[in-house]
């Protein structure tokens, strides 16, 4: 067991999910979603030599059933992700109370289970395809995009998909936001299908168009 690989996925995921909630509750307003989408770019330039740069259970679940990733290390993975997340979470709200002109939580309604179910499923699919084509196939290898690319992926599909929901495709942002009560808990459910469903289908999906890679 590699510690040091469970560190930089929560490290990551923590920033991730930390950045989520300052940028919406603070003073970005339609400019989150860059911040968003800048901030996983990053940590995965930063930790990707490390860990893979996962910072999302659905990524990791994808990875791992396109063959990029030990079966050992998924537990471990999704764990540190989680709680990166739900920290983020309470160090996101301290923070809020400090920040000017900020007016405290935003939190969401519930959505419907089909219509969020199929947002976060769309949103998450594109994520998971775009990492398992850009920094875990063969075509790819050895590019020095594939971050600004998964980054950037993220960010249009919040402005996507993530109309409906709010765009977590992550269930440790899921579980995160809905510590920091920006959304309802009744929302987790459509937002972990959707989101674990992609991971699958994407990779699946991958592996069917890339044959052998």
């Amino acid at each position: 067991m590699d510690i040091k690989k469970y560190l930089v996925e929560s490290i990551g995921t923590f920033f991730l999910v930390l950045t989520v909630i300052l940028a919406v509750n603070g003073t970005a307003g339609n400019m989150a979603p860059i911040a968003i989408g800048s901030i996983l770019m990053v940590m995965i330039y930063a930790g990707g030599h490390i860990s893979g740069g996962h910072f999302n259970p659905a990524v990791t679940l994808g990875v791992w059933i396109r063959g990029k990733c030990p079966a050992s290390d998924v537990p471990g993975y999704m764990i540190a992700q989680l709680v990166g997340g739900v920290i983020a979470a309470s160090v996101g709200v301290y923070i809020l109370g400090f920040i000017p002109g900020a007016a405290g939580i935003t939190t969401g309604g519930t959505f419907d289970f089909v219509g969020g179910g199929l947002a976060e499923f769309l949103g998450t699919f594109a994520l998971v395809w775009v990492v398992l084509h850009t920094a875990t196939a063969r075509g790819t290898s050895g590019n020095s995009f594939y971050g600004l690319a998964i980054g950037f992926t993220l960010m249009a599909c919040i402005y996507g998909p993530g109309v409906v929901t709010g765009g977590a495709f992550n269930p440790a942002v899921a579980v995160g936001i809905s510590f920091a009560e920006m959304t309802s808990w009744s929302n987790l459910p459509a937002f972990l299908v959707g989101q674990i469903a992609a991971g699958i289908v994407a990779a699946l999906t991958f592996k069917y168009v890339n044959g052998n890679d």
